[in-house]
């Protein structure tokens, strides 16, 4: 096993192509795809290899679970943690749930919200705005009402939090469209943490915020309604993009959601280059016929906050938008979009861990392991080496951790320490064979 450690040399710098962990409006990473970024060669929007389903096995009684969560009353970690043998979440993810970063003044997130929030009332002061619906939900809210298919990705356990077989943290807001809608409401914004297991460097985190727009229009028999759902929602989107970076060039992709068709991605020319920032379409009409509205159409539009705010506050590790320390939390103020001025110098520790794989390897699962283990003291982990013995019929993978504070020098005896418990987990919990 390798280590090395650097000088304190490490300036933070900017992330292009809205390198963030939500790709919004899909419950997935395979949703986004033709034009996502490359680092290191590898894309932002990658899913895992296959993996077990879980399906709802009553979804007629576990079809909505609906309520307002002040984060103070409640035992998140009573919650989540089940003993259920479906549980995949864990204490690190338990910590996070609660914490509504989205609903704190000045916070960066909120900045963006509220902004976006702002222009739509301006444009129609019906819209409703939703921050604190429950993240846990049904199978039947999160998939099986928005159509995606019961062996989409997105649902498997090597790419989603479940507390048991019905029930999950949500991983993607859109996961309340059909609860909203039956309750009568046509034209609302939802906002809210989501859950997704993920890779782990400055661009992905597990825990990441979206907002999701719907509109329904008013009763109509004209034949061109998907083109009237379709200007409408373009004329929304870009008012909105304007709203929240000013005058800037734009771009329609056709794309594909299972929800939505047509389907569409917006792209900006922003700082020289194209950059995606949202995906949005005309809902599919069997989603609003099973809400009682077989005769009204509209349109969803789904994004990332942290990705806009990457962006649009040179914020360059996903990490930050989490940490209380006052010297990020204090450059900022409500309202205002502040370029983020770095502090943190820190040198990084890499540690490289290199072992056979087991026969139903997950990468998630490694990452996972080790954001439990050392939690946010980890940047990233990058597969440096990979090595197939036809003799054995083996894999190796070689992986570099980098374990980097945002507010202290790391000791190499701490990160030994915990280098040491993801050696031991690896191969008591993966089943992997060190090399």
């Amino acid at each position: 096993e390798r280590s090395m450690t650097r000088n304190p040399a490490f300036a933070l710098v900017g992330i292009s192509c809205f390198a963030a962990a939500a790709h919004a409006f899909a419950p997935a990473s395979a949703f986004l795809r033709a034009r996502a970024p490359v680092v290191a060669g590898r894309r932002f929007f990658e899913t895992s290899s296959r993996c077990r389903v879980l399906r709802a096995q009553h979804p007629d009684k576990s079809r909505v679970l609906q309520s307002s969560v002040a984060a103070g009353e409640v035992d998140w970690a009573k919650r989540l943690l089940t003993k259920h043998q479906a549980n995949n979440v864990t204490p690190y993810i338990a910590n996070l749930v609660g914490r509504d970063l989205h609903l704190k003044k000045a916070h960066p997130l909120n900045i963006i919200k509220t902004k976006i929030e702002t222009y739509f009332k301006s444009r129609d002061a019906e819209f409703q705005c939703k921050d604190s619906l429950d993240p846990i939900v049904t199978i039947t809210q999160c998939f099986d009402d928005l159509l995606i298919p019961a062996d989409h990705p997105g649902r498997r356990p090597s790419d989603t939090y479940y507390l048991d077989e019905t029930r999950l943290l949500r991983t993607h807001t859109s996961a309340h469209q059909t609860e909203l809608l039956r309750q009568g409401v046509t034209k609302f914004l939802c906002t809210g943490d989501v859950y997704r297991r993920d890779e782990i460097d400055a661009s992905h985190y597990p825990a990441f915020h979206q907002m999701e727009g719907v509109k329904i229009l008013p009763e109509c028999d004209n034949i061109e309604w998907v083109k009237m759902c379709s200007d409408d929602l373009k004329s929304y989107l870009e008012g909105m993009i304007d709203a929240v970076f000013g005058p800037v060039q734009k771009r329609w992709i056709d794309a594909y959601f299972p929800f939505t068709e047509p389907s569409f991605e917006l792209e900006i020319f922003y700082n020289g280059d194209w950059l995606e920032v949202l995906g949005c379409g005309v809902v599919q009409q069997p989603i609003l016929n099973n809400c009682g509205m077989s005769h009204r159409h509209g349109w969803a539009f789904g994004l990332g906050l942290e990705r806009l705010a990457m962006v649009l506050f040179d914020i360059p590790d996903i990490r930050l938008f989490w940490t209380e320390d006052p010297r990020f939390l204090t450059q900022f103020k409500e309202g205002t979009i502040t370029k983020f001025q770095p502090y943190s110098k820190y040198p990084p520790c890499y540690k490289d861990i290199a072992f056979w794989l087991p026969t139903d390897w997950q990468e998630n699962d490694f990452a996972e392991l080790v954001r439990n283990v050392a939690g946010d003291l980890v940047e990233n982990v990058k597969l440096i080496d990979k090595f197939d013995n036809k003799k054995k019929g083996k894999t190796s993978h070689c992986y570099r951790i980098n374990y980097r504070s945002m507010d202290r020098s790391l000791t190499n005896e701490e990160v030994d320490k915990l280098q040491i418990q993801v050696r031991t987990l690896a191969t008591e919990r993966l089943k992997v064979e060190l090399r």
